[in-house]
């Protein structure tokens, strides 16, 4: 999962996905209308891997946060526009258990379910294979060698 290219523009509701980039702004498609736009870096571009969320031990990839939605959810939508604001701490708090709960606001929460369901409808969440298979251990060669 690539999320290089899916910008969050503050003040704007939903995700983006950068089409080009001049020398001062950048050319953006909204990932629920496809309408294009100008964006510049004045108006609070980020993409979404530069993105991490608090936790008691480090900072946490939105990437990381969405496959453990993804695979909670058996790679359904979030409906969590009906939940209560306990209900959606304690679903978050399976996805990531060591979350900061002092500095990961609810407003934090449900953003990252909202972009979490946007980016499911465009087929933009992924298991990377090389991210879930344990590391295999290095072949050791037992024959002698012959010299």
């Amino acid at each position: 999962m690539d999320l290089s290219k899916i910008l969050s523009i503050s003040g704007k509701n939903g995700l983006f996905k950068l089409i080009s980039q001049g020398k001062n702004n950048f050319i953006v498609e909204s990932l629920e209308d496809q309408k294009r736009f100008s964006a510049f870096q004045s108006d609070g571009v980020s993409t979404l891997d530069n993105i991490s969320i608090y936790t008691h031990d480090e900072m946490l990839e939105l990437k990381k946060v969405f496959q453990a939605i993804y695979v909670k959810q058996d790679k359904q939508p979030l409906e969590y526009k009906a939940w209560t604001d306990v209900q959606m701490r304690d679903f978050f708090k399976e996805v990531v258990p060591n979350y900061d709960e002092e500095r990961v606001f609810i407003s934090n929460i449900r953003k990252s379910f909202q972009w979490y369901n946007i980016l499911l409808k465009n087929d933009l969440i992924s298991i990377d294979e090389t991210e879930t298979e344990e590391p295999t251990e290095p072949e050791v060669n037992s024959e002698p060698n012959e010299e």
